[in-house]
């Protein structure tokens, strides 16, 4: 695979977590839960590590790293679309919108790896793709554990 084809799968997957941090960010400010806020803010700066190490990537490639959340990657912008809907909604809706972000986060990542990427960049790619899945896994965890619990009080 050369080069450019390369360094534009890294763009749309900084793009992509640039947007799960952006997401994340806007979800801990508009959530009551303090656990919530905590959790939220965290995987907020884990993307941002995220966004730092892929950008590195292209830099060795010689490369430009994606810097603004451009419409480079339009088929992953589900974070962006979902950033202004928090203001004024229930932590389970938050929850719910955060879930459908992680699902385009994880699409994302899955069609990289469907790629055939150098192995150093793969190895990078593969270790952020189980740290999305397991922030994905544990989102509807909680979504469905606070729904639940909506279900069975009175």
């Amino acid at each position: 695979m050369d080069n450019d084809k390369v360094i534009s799968i890294l763009n749309g997957l900084i793009e992509t977590c640039r947007d799960g941090q952006n997401g994340f960010l806007e979800a801990a400010e508009n959530v009551q839960s303090p656990e919530l806020k905590e959790f939220f803010n965290k995987v907020s700066l884990e993307r941002s590590q995220c966004v730092g190490e892929l950008q590195q990537q292209v830099h060795a490639l010689g490369g430009d790293p994606e810097n603004t959340g451009s419409t480079a990657a339009a088929l992953h912008r589900t974070w962006m679309d979902i950033k202004g809907t928090f203001t004024g909604r229930d932590d389970q809706t938050i929850l719910n919108e955060c879930e459908r972000g992680e699902d385009s986060a994880v699409e994302a990542y899955r069609d990289a790896l469907d790629e055939d990427l150098p192995a150093n960049i793969r190895s990078v790619v593969e270790t952020q793709f189980r740290e999305i899945q397991q922030v994905h896994d544990r989102v509807k965890q909680m979504r469905d554990a606070r729904s639940a619990g909506a279900t069975n009080r009175p």
